[in-house]
Formats: C-alpha cells, structure tokens, sequence
C-alpha cells in the first residue's frame, strides 16, 4: 500500500514544473485516491490481488468469484481514473509540456516493447533501437517515394521491423548473456552504418526530409495536442496487447526462461519459438514507436537512432521495474521528464540526474515496481492434500 503512496507523490513532483504547486497536488491525491478506492474493494495483500490469477478456485466457492469480480471492477475503475487524469493534462499545460509528455508516452512505447524482450523473457537485447530505426525509415521512405499514408505504413513499419526482430531471434538462437548482448549491440552498429552510407536510399548522414504527417481526410495532425492525443492511444493499446501477452501461457512460457531455460526446456516449452516470439513483438512495438516519430518530427537521420539511445530505453525498462507494465510506464515518464525538470540547474543537471538515479538502484534495486513471483493460493482442502503428498514423498525419501 506504501508503495502506491509513494508512486502518487513521485508522480506529482514529476508534474509540478507543468502543473504548478495546486496540480501536482491535485494529480497526487487523485492518483492516491484511485487506489485507496481499489485497496476498498479488496481484503488482503493489494498487490497479489492485481498481479496474480488464482488458479485453484472451485466453482462452488461463491464468495471467491465475487471477491475476484470486485477486483477486476476496482481494477477497471482505477485504471479509467488514470486514463481521464491523462486526457485532461494538455488542458493544464502549454505546447512545450505537451511535447515533453508525447515523447514520454513514445519512449513509454518503446520500453514495453523491450520489456517484453528483457523483463519476461530474460534475453538481453542492447539492439533493441535498431527495429526503432527500421519503423521510423519505413515510414519516412514509403512517405517521400510513394506517398503512402501514415496509418497504411503504422502496420507496415511495425510489421516490418517484426520480421527484423524475428531474424535476430534465429541468429541468436544459442546465445545466452553477455554473447547474446554482444550480437545485438553488433547489430545495431551495423543498422547505424547502413543508415549513414546507403545515400541513395537514407539519404545518409543528411537524413531524410519533407515526410507526411498523419491525416484523416482534410483534417492533419500538425498541433503537439494532436500527437499527445495519438501517442496516448498508442500507448493504451500497447499496454493492453502486453498485458494479455503478460498473463497468457506464452507470458508464462517466457517466464519459465528467464528464470531457467534448461528446466523450461525440460517440462516441454518450445524455448526456440518463445525466443524469436519475443524478440518478435518486442520489435513490432519498436517499429511501430519510429512510424510514430517519423509522422511526428518529419524527418529522421541517424543520428536519432544511436547506442544511447537503447540504453536509455533499457534504463526505463531497469528502473521502473523488469517484468511491471505500470513500473516501465512511470521509468519512461522518469527518465524524460526528470531532466526537463532540471534544466534550470543548467551544468548541474544531469549531475544530479544521475546521482538521483545511482540513489534509486541502490535504495531499490528491483526497480520503482519491481515484478514478484505469481502466489498460489489453495483451497484448505487443496492445501491439507497438498502437506499429505509432500509428507508421503518425504517419509519416502528418509526410507531409501
């Protein structure tokens, strides 16, 4: 419960420079608010009602079902609540702040796709803005030599880049560690390189210009409300798509290979296939993001699409939390906005922004919500059967 208290006031200091004193507080105790009113409608232990599904619930057990539509009712209700504080925020700040929140939400985009690749299956991907690069040149390509519209080219760009993720799946298949990092950080020098001497393609180190904007019919997407408004939709469907992905047995199945391949191998998961799965969505979202910057920006070179720039969205996906949708959401909205904030400190700046950071790891090293294992609750008669197996195999053990 302290940690949501927690994440209100951090997410309030966030908006103070944008809001002023009165909205920061106003965001903070709506933000509280949201999940005192959830933690109502729960009994026991908050976090283990949102996070885990329990799968040992008999039919017969009324109370239960209950218990388990009030919770994804309060889940529902908190989850809107946010989402209205989020479409009424651009009516309380100037196209600056507008801004700085757009490219929130599309780095917010892009660290759920890593975490996707990093946080539930474990494999380090320092690449990763290389599939952000293939969507934002699709785009820009298809705009200037085609004339192909932004919302043709936003599953082209994403799909494309998928076919990308899924080839350094195969290439990787026995890599592991520090070898698998090293072949994506490979991978993305290589992209860089391409995009600076294929002139007659990229335009080179000059980039490319004059890239359409999104547009539905006559009306065009040229205000920063306009993208806030798009990305933000973007963004809620990502969070959606990940969040089915998170609790599915594919979820599960890339689980069970972070924390151990050889024994989820083992029990009968294609690890092969969930591996290049992986790295496959994680990329589609990618791609998706660099449509949605080239549309935004009319333009991109690559000098946008940089090693910094994957361990930047690493360092979201590190500090929100590996494996917590909400944690990589807020470690974006951090890491962006947090420099922004202290831009009037001038030289100082990222030297407090860093200490901030090193402060952070060490006093929670799991991240601001970090991911916990699922908990299984059982039925009284499920446990008294359960003790009864485990003290069988037990007494069976002491007689060999």
């Amino acid at each position: 419960m302290y940690k949501y208290i927690f994440i209100s006031l951090w997410f309030g200091a966030l908006v103070m420079p944008f809001m002023g004193i009165k909205g920061a507080v106003i965001t903070s105790i709506a933000i509280a608010g949201g999940w005192i009113t959830f933690s109502l409608f729960t009994t026991s232990n908050l976090l283990s009602h949102i996070k885990n599904i329990i799968p040992f619930i008999k039919p017969s057990l009324g109370a239960s079902h209950k218990k388990i539509s009030l919770n994804k009712r309060s889940i529902l209700f908190a989850n809107l609540s946010l989402l209205l504080i989020f479409l009424a925020l651009p009516n309380f700040l100037n196209n600056y702040y507008i801004d700085v929140l757009t490219l929130a939400g599309m780095y917010a985009v892009l660290a759920l796709g890593l975490n996707i690749v990093i946080g539930l299956a474990g494999l380090l991907d320092l690449g990763y803005i290389s599939f952000y690069a293939v969507g934002a040149y699709t785009y820009a390509l298809l705009s200037t030599k085609f004339g192909v519209s932004f919302w043709f080219a936003l599953p082209i760009g994403g799909l494309l880049a998928t076919f990308f993720g899924l080839l350094i799946g195969i290439i990787t298949l026995r890599l592991r560690g520090d070898y698998l990092a090293i072949v994506t950080l490979g991978f993305i020098q290589i992209v860089h390189i391409v995009l600076n001497n294929w002139d007659g393609l990229t335009g080179g180190p000059n980039g490319i210009l004059g890239i359409a904007r999104p547009r539905i019919g006559s009306f065009v997407f040229n205000q920063p409300i306009h993208f806030y408004y798009l990305i933000l939709a973007i963004l809620v469907i990502t969070i959606i798509a990940v969040h089915r992905l998170n609790n599915s047995r594919t979820g599960r199945a890339w689980i069970a290979i972070r924390e151990d391949e050889i024994a989820a191998e083992a029990m009968g998961i294609d690890t092969i296939r969930m591996k290049c799965l992986a790295f496959s969505l994680g990329a589609f979202w990618a791609g998706i993001a660099g449509v949605f910057f080239a549309g935004k920006f009319a333009f991109v070179s690559p000098e946008s699409f940089t090693f910094m720039e994957s361990v930047l969205v690493l360092s979201m996906v590190v500090l929100g939390g590996m494996g917590s949708i909400p944690g990589v959401i807020i470690g974006a909205l951090t890491l962006i906005i947090l420099p922004e904030i202290l831009r009037g400190l001038a030289n100082y700046r990222m030297l407090i922004f860093g200490a901030m950071l090193v402060i952070m790891m060490i006093a929670r090293p799991q991240g601001l919500i970090g991911s916990q294992r699922r908990k299984i609750e059982l039925h009284p008669d499920d446990e008294k059967t359960y003790v009864q197996e485990m003290e069988s195999l037990y007494d069976m053990e002491k007689m060999r």
